[in-house]
This record gives C-alpha cells, sequence and structure tokens, in this order.
C-alpha cells in the first residue's frame, strides 16, 4: 500500500545549505522506492491557514518511507533542512485501492448507536 511522507514547511530565507539538501535529497529517497509527488508547488488555501510550503513524497509502501526517515543518508543531510525551515513532517499510509469509506461509517454508527 502506497506511503506518503508529507511536510508543512515554513517559508525561509534562502541559504546554500537548504539548496545542498534539495539537491542531496532526492538521491536518499531513491534507492526505497520515493518521489517527489509535490514539490512546494503553488498550493490554494480552502480553510484556515497554511503559510510556506508543501512537499509530499511517495513510496510503496510504509516500511520504505520509515527506513528512508531513518537511513543514514537521509539523515546526514536532515539537519541542512531544519538549521533553516521550521516544518511539520509526517508519514501516512495510504488507504488500499478497494477503500471504501462506508465500512468506516458503519463502525462509528454501530460505536455511537444508543449514545445520542
Amino acid at each position: 500500500m502506497t506511503a506518503y511522507a508529507i511536510a508543512k514547511l515554513r517559508d525561509a530565507a534562502p541559504h546554500p545549505e537548504i539548496a545542498d539538501y534539495i539537491e542531496r535529497l532526492p538521491g536518499t529517497f531513491a534507492p526505497y522506492g520515493g518521489r517527489f509527488l509535490v514539490h512546494v508547488t503553488p498550493h490554494e488555501v480552502k480553510e484556515g491557514t497554511w503559510p510556506g510550503g508543501v512537499v509530499m513524497i511517495g513510496f510503496p509502501g510504509i516500511v520504505e518511507a520509515r527506513t528512508w526517515w531513518d537511513s543514514p543518508a537521509y539523515q546526514e543531510i536532515a539537519p541542512l533542512r531544519s538549521r533553516h525551515i521550521e516544518g511539520d513532517i509526517i508519514l501516512v499510509e495510504g488507504v488500499p485501492e478497494n477503500y471504501d469509506p462506508a465500512v468506516t461509517v458503519a463502525k462509528m454508527r454501530a460505536a455511537t448507536a444508543g449514545g445520542e
């Protein structure tokens, strides 16, 4: 099942270390089947606020995403970003191809039955 690394990054002033990080980043996730899906492209806020940029990397599965994050290659370059850009980063597993939200709704309704 596909998994994603999603980063919501605050705006930051340009810095040579950030450029180095961006240059080296694809090489760190390539061995784990990762690829950019979104890379600080313009986004449209529909609710709330979302300053900064969005980065999304797709992986074949959550194991690959976790292994990439923990890899020596990524951990070596992570400070190049974190010293200059604050952000929130998550790893999240996608839903299966045959996902049906009606199953989730049925479970919610069953859990709340009689509690209204």
